[in-house]
């Protein structure tokens, strides 16, 4: 019998797209490793830094982008609250870290769950429907043409050096004015935005998950003035590079 709530804990290759839903409540979390997500016509990249909480019966699109190690729990709609949201994306705490890899032992075929375990995926569940209530704002509108999709591809693979929106036009046969539409129609921001948005989410990356200088991660990440990424950061996330990472370790 398949207990109320279990780990699904598993080491994967790097895969394409596959679409699917699940009849629990599914905490998608990777150890080791980057998922892609989409989902509602947006996409997030999930590394260990960040989590998503998916309700049951909302279909996902999943890419796995570098060798995976996964330790994702899903839970019975009767085992604990459902989560208010269908999908959130948010950053994992530290005791949200820990709890996730207290329960990689239960897995779906474990049996009825000891008082222990119950306790501890019970807490988990609760500390999990916590973070989802403040969504990460590192997100994406995801490309609906080949076109803008090669485009994104494209910025994506320049971002961290001094990409040419002209020579991205040319290189994916378009005019600039044409995917400057593209961007505002399907995106529903600018190239420009788009840029800085993936510049700052690579950012988060590296100060989730590292301990290198704000001053290095600006640069390296396609800045060339701390004041200006220190604005642009803050801008998005509510706060300086340095207390994200304070806050992120507490």
């Amino acid at each position: 019998m398949t207990p109320g709530a279990y780990c699904f804990h598993q080491s994967f290759e790097p895969a394409g797209p596959t679409e699917f839903r699940m009849d629990r409540h599914y905490l998608l979390y990777a150890m080791e490793g980057t998922i892609r997500l989409e989902a509602d016509g947006r996409r997030w990249t999930l590394p260990p830094a960040r989590a998503a909480l998916i309700a049951a019966g909302h279909p996902v699109t999943i890419s796995i982008l570098s060798r995976l190690t996964s330790a994702s729990v899903l839970y019975a709609p009767s085992f604990a609250p459902s989560p208010q949201q269908v999908l959130s994306v948010f950053d994992v705490s530290p005791l949200a870290r820990e709890l996730i890899a207290e329960c990689r032992e239960w897995g779906a075929e474990g049996g009825p769950l000891s008082s222990y375990a119950q306790r501890i995926l019970e807490t988990l569940v609760t500390v999990i429907l916590k973070l989802a209530e403040t969504p990460s704002p590192c997100v994406l509108p995801t490309p609906t043409s080949p076109a803008l999709a090669r485009a994104l591809e494209l910025t994506e693979e320049q971002a961290e050096g001094a990409p040419a929106f002209a020579a991205i036009a040319k290189a994916t046969g378009q005019s600039p004015r044409a995917l400057a539409r593209r961007f505002s129609t399907e995106m529903g921001m600018t190239w420009r935005e788009t840029l800085r948005r993936i510049r700052l989410i690579r950012a988060v990356e590296a100060l989730a998950g590292g301990d290198a200088p704000v001053t290095e991660i600006a640069f390296a990440v396609g800045y060339n003035s701390l004041s200006a990424f220190n604005a642009a950061f803050r801008d998005l996330m509510g706060k300086s590079p340095r207390e994200y990472r304070a806050t992120f370790r507490d």
